[in-house]
Formats: structure tokens, sequence, C-alpha cells
């Protein structure tokens, strides 16, 4: 039972960051369950707002899940996690390693998995038929971290208008990093973005021209200036490349 995922982006300058902070975290013991798709990928209407990029999320492949109590009201979407059920003659040591890319809720659980994500418990597909029939299961899990394919982007939000309206998510944040404020540049000062759902932050009447953004995250001191501009034609839907490889 193997899932496997291509994807590649061609760059030609990238400017790598590493956190100050390292982290260690030892497993949580919860319980986890899953949902359906008619295509066993997840949900492109999840509640961090990564649309139809939140079916995949980069190489992993449709392993996502929705999460109650790590949601932290949307400061966890886009985290990773080691999920590993432990029923021993039927799950795999090793799990699954899957996104956060919604908010869900099942029976005391911390996790409602994707099928793709789901399978991964089990040792082999039998396996994975037979944690089918348990509904939700007893886990353990920790933040581990992300490990996506190529640079920073910026995702700017079909809800999004040129003039108008601005809302963008910021996607492939990798290592163990929470994306906590978005700014943007405007009349000679950095002015905050809102966080208005989920991973989406917005801005009422963004400059007419060029856009210029800047955002942190929780394992860094400074603020991560990601070398592009967004330039004044934007279309909503579009995402743009940034020169920001975070580890």
């Amino acid at each position: 039972m193997e899932l496997s995922f291509k994807h590649q982006l061609g760059l030609v300058c990238i400017i790598v960051l590493f956190p100050a902070l390292c982290h260690c975290q030892e497993y949580t013991k919860s319980r986890a369950t899953f949902y359906s798709t008619s295509d066993d990928y997840g949900t492109p209407t999840g509640a961090c707002g990564f649309g139809e990029y939140g079916r995949k999320m980069n190489w992993y492949d449709g392993r996502v899940a929705g999460v109650s109590g790590l949601w932290r009201n949307g400061v966890g979407c886009g985290t990773c996690y080691q999920v590993k059920c432990l029923i021993e003659k039927l799950c795999d040591e090793n799990g699954a390693y899957l996104v956060a890319t919604d908010q869900g809720y099942g029976d005391n659980t911390d996790f409602v998995m994707s099928p793709r994500a789901f399978i991964e418990l089990g040792r082999d597909e039998n396996a994975y038929e037979e944690l089918k029939k348990y509904g939700t299961v007893e886990i353990e899990y920790k933040r581990v971290p992300c490990t996506y394919t190529g640079n920073v982007l910026f995702y700017i939000k079909e809800t999004s208008s040129n003039p108008g309206y601005f809302a963008v998510v910021i996607l492939n944040v990798n290592g163990i990093n929470d994306v906590t404020a978005v700014e943007m540049w405007q009349s000679g000062e950095w002015k905050a973005l809102n966080r208005n759902y989920g991973a989406v932050f917005d801005f009422p009447n963004p400059p007419s021209g060029e856009i210029r953004l800047r955002f942190k995250v929780s394992g860094m001191s400074d603020w991560v200036d990601p070398k592009i501009v967004i330039p004044s034609n934007w279309q909503p839907g579009s995402t743009h490349i940034t020169e920001v490889q975070l580890k």
C-alpha cells in the first residue's frame, strides 16, 4: 500500500531561512476518525481557506485532516503531524504524516482524517479495512516539521477584488512555524492585515499599485520578507511564488 506524488517548481533564486528555535515534542494520546470523499482526497471547502490546494497540500498528496483543539482559531492551519494508531496487530509503526487543513470534530477526537491519511494508519490494505470498521480509533500524535516542496506561496483568494478588497493565504510554510501576522506596505508604513478566518488574512481597500507583503512566523523573531512584489494587475485566484523557503 503506497501513495506517491511528485510536484516540482522551477526557481531561479531561493532564500533559505532557518528558525532560531528547535522544537521537540513527545506523543500525545487522543482519538481519530475519518470522513469520506469521492476521490479520497481532502475537501476544497475546508475552514482554513486553502481551496483546491487544500485537497492535496503539495507532496502530502491528500493526507490531510480536520482538527479540533489543534485548530487554535486558525493558527493551526497548515501545521503537520505524525499520527499513529494503537491497535498493534493492525497499525503501522510509522502511521500517517498529515496536514491540518480544516476544523473538524468527532467523538472526542483531535483528528478527522481524509481517506488518504487514514489509510496510512494501517499495516496494509486489509488492516485499513479493519480500522474503518472501528470508525474511531485510539491514537498518539505529535507535531512534526512540515516538508512542503518549493518556496513559500502567496495565494490570493477568489473572494478578492482588484481594486477594493485583498485576501491572501500563505502556503508552503515549512518547519514548525505558525503564521502569526501579515503586513502590507502602504503609504510609507507597514499596516496589519486581519485574520479573517482560518489561514486567510485580508485588507479592505488595498493600494492600487503593486502590493508588498511581509509575514511573521512563531519560530523566528524577525519578520519574513519574501523579496517579491505582487503586480498591480493581480487577479483573484492567482498564486505568486516568493524567494523564501523556510526550514
